[in-house]
């Protein structure tokens, strides 16, 4: 089966900074949606945890598991939240000069009247001896199908030159 990924929209965060990444608008004629992040914070840390918001929904639950590795340790959890979802981290303001964090997320029957599942993929390195990496399940109880979703950094900036672009991904 031949996949075919379609640029819907990219957003490149000037010189000002940016509060959140936000896609509106999204089209329902794609099967799947693919957002891929490269980004960095104006947090005083190496890195700085992102969330997805679909449909700007506050009222319906987001549940997440996470599995977070640096090559020497592992850990994971799980949370349940009505705001949001986590998706990963992303690298902050300390981090070694002009890296960025990388993040991917695949969102699968997006415009489907069934609970959406997500799934993300995130490493960040800091010019050290590791690089961190976190795989993140999740799913947003909501039937809606998504027509807009939005990144942020929670109380944090993403800085200049960070980017974010949305697929569509079509099966032929």
């Amino acid at each position: 089966m031949a996949l075919t990924y379609t640029p819907i929209a990219t957003v490149k965060v000037g010189s000002g900074g940016a509060a959140n990444i936000e896609f509106t608008s999204i089209p329902a004629t794609y099967t799947d949606l693919v957002l891929k992040l490269s980004a960095r914070t104006d947090r005083t840390s190496t890195t700085n945890n992102c969330f997805i918001q679909f449909n700007n929904n506050t009222s319906t639950v987001y549940f997440n598991r996470n599995l977070q590795g640096d090559g020497s340790s592992a850990t994971s959890s799980s949370d349940a939240s009505v705001a949001e979802a986590y998706i990963g981290a992303v690298v902050g303001n300390t981090a070694t000069a002009s890296t960025f964090g990388n993040l991917e997320i695949y969102i699968p029957n997006y415009a489907s009247s069934t609970n959406k599942s997500f799934s993300s993929n995130q490493v960040n390195e800091n010019n050290a001896t590791a690089a961190v990496s976190n795989l993140v399940a999740g799913l947003w109880a909501n039937t809606a199908a998504i027509t807009s979703l939005k990144i942020n950094a929670v109380s944090f900036n993403f800085l200049q030159h960070s980017s974010a672009t949305l697929y569509g991904i079509s099966k032929g």
